[in-house]
């Protein structure tokens, strides 16, 4: 039970440090509402409407609830990347925590819990904005939450995982080159049948397009069996990636 608890210290640790530094979290309140006020008044007036799984949706409709999990996603980045790095190699944090009753894994379960539940913050008040804006069309809707949370614990694994290679402030270019085509092209802002057929596998193998493809499901009403795949898809990359960022911990800590 005691073990259960240790990572928790370090949620509680990032919780004190925004508690006193709240406007970085309170952005994320605005941030919601100016994406769907942008789409419905400005881009989604350009684009029309768009028609998805034999479903004729507004452009906001079909937008809005792939931003929920986009959103998940480039918190828990943020908070896995620049901020995990730091604490890793620029401030001496994890080393330090070391000294304490802690472990190497307590340490990244907790980092990882606090990136989530960062990731879940931002996503809640977007399902918050799309009800408010109307774009919620079945009670299923009452899940996303939940997947935004799974959505965030997954790139949060694969940000700590891939910032352990990271050898200075300048390597997060290249970093954020491959997570900037995944933010816009994972069915985000486009139908997959808009893309050409050779290219379709591609996208759909891209762990986004999971989040994304089930977050719309559940904001429609359209689930149906491919949901456990796209479930299973972020659980194994949540799995895959706790492993290898644990024993590249170790390499880098415990030498």
């Amino acid at each position: 039970m005691i073990a259960f608890l240790l990572p928790w210290r370090l949620v509680e640790r990032n919780v004190i440090f925004y508690k006193r530094n709240p406007v970085v979290l309170l952005s994320a309140a605005l941030e919601p509402f100016i994406f769907l006020f942008g789409l419905g008044v400005g881009l989604g007036k350009i684009v029309g409407d768009v028609t998805w799984a034999g479903e004729v949706l507004t452009y906001p409709e079909f937008v809005a609830p792939a931003l929920v999990a986009s959103s998940a996603m480039n918190g828990a980045l943020f908070e896995m990347s620049y901020n995990f790095y730091f604490k890793l190699k620029e401030s001496g944090t994890f080393e330090a925590i070391l000294f304490t009753p802690l472990r190497l894994s307590h340490i990244y379960d907790g980092e990882l819990v606090w990136a989530m539940l960062r990731g879940g913050i931002y996503s809640i008040v977007f399902v918050v904005a799309l009800w408010v804006f109307g774009l919620l069309a079945s009670p299923w809707a009452v899940f996303i939450p939940l997947v935004a949370l799974l959505v965030g614990l997954a790139f949060a694994g694969l940000a700590s995982w891939a910032t352990t290679y990271v050898r200075h402030w300048q390597d997060f270019d290249l970093f954020f080159l491959v997570t900037q085509p995944l933010f816009l092209l994972s069915t985000t802002f486009f139908a997959l049948d808009v893309y050409p057929e050779w290219c379709r596998p591609i996208v759909q193998a891209t762990p986004l397009y999971h989040g994304v493809d089930l977050t719309r499901d559940l904001a429609r009403g359209t689930v149906d069996v491919s949901a456990f795949g796209h479930l299973g898809y972020l659980l194994a990359m949540v799995a895959i990636t706790r492993v290898l960022a644990v024993r590249r911990l170790a390499v880098l800590l415990q030498n």
